[in-house]
């Protein structure tokens, strides 16, 4: 009977096995650094430390006075802005210092509000909003603006541009800006100027009048 003799080379199909093992491991291996790679991206970041705090100033005109307030159920820290003079509606809204545009369009619902129809329907959430990052994990957001933002995500903006005006949209009563200020993922007690607020906690109603140093060069 006739024996088969092996010549002590590997068949076609063993190679081809063996080479579509190796290719897989190689590919998975390079999967897990890109994974690995892309959570550095996003986390390390996250775990720094918090840089000192911007010299933010109040988002509104140069010279113009207005009120900071809170009330029960408002969430600690959560500033509202009204002018103590003249209509809320329409006026300018600015950045408190600058930075990079990281949200500008809807938070919730726009709802129907407006200056024509200021009782009308309420919506959800902040309506029309702008969020900025000012590096050193430090942020500012602005909340119920009267139209879609004029800045776009990405956009770099300096302190006093104009990033909307001031309405009512969102779950708003009235023309108003709220604002926060953020550090990391916490928010904060808002500073304006180098001031702190003092609206801290919204146990109990609480106003306070400012006047805004948000100035160009040269202004007074």
């Amino acid at each position: 009977m006739l024996r088969t003799v092996s010549t002590g080379h590997p068949s076609r199909h063993r190679v081809r096995r063996s080479v579509r093992s190796r290719v897989v491991r190689v590919v998975g291996l390079l999967g897990v650094v890109a994974v690995g790679l892309a959570l550095a991206v996003v986390v390390v970041p996250l775990l720094r430390q918090p840089g000192p705090r911007p010299l933010f100033q109040l988002p509104v005109a140069c010279g113009e006075t207005w009120q900071l307030g809170t009330y029960p159920g408002h969430d600690d820290y959560d500033v509202d802005l009204f002018p103590t003079k003249g209509e809320a509606w329409g006026r300018p809204v600015l950045a408190s210092y600058a930075g990079r545009v990281t949200e500008a369009g809807i938070n919730g619902s726009v709802g129907g509000r407006t200056p024509d129809d200021p009782d009308g329907p309420r919506g959800r959430g902040g309506g029309y909003w702008v969020k900025i990052d000012h590096g050193g994990r430090w942020e500012t957001q602005y909340l119920h603006l009267l139209e879609a933002p004029p800045v776009r995500v990405g956009q770099r903006v300096a302190r006093g541009e104009q990033i909307g005006r001031v309405g009512s949209t969102g779950n708003s009563g009235a023309p108003h800006l709220h604002y926060e200020q953020r550090r990391g993922w916490e928010k904060v007690e808002t500073h304006f100027d180098g001031a702190p607020s003092g609206i801290t906690h919204d146990d109990t109603e609480y106003t306070v009048r400012r006047t805004s140093n948000n100035c160009a060069p040269g202004q007074p």
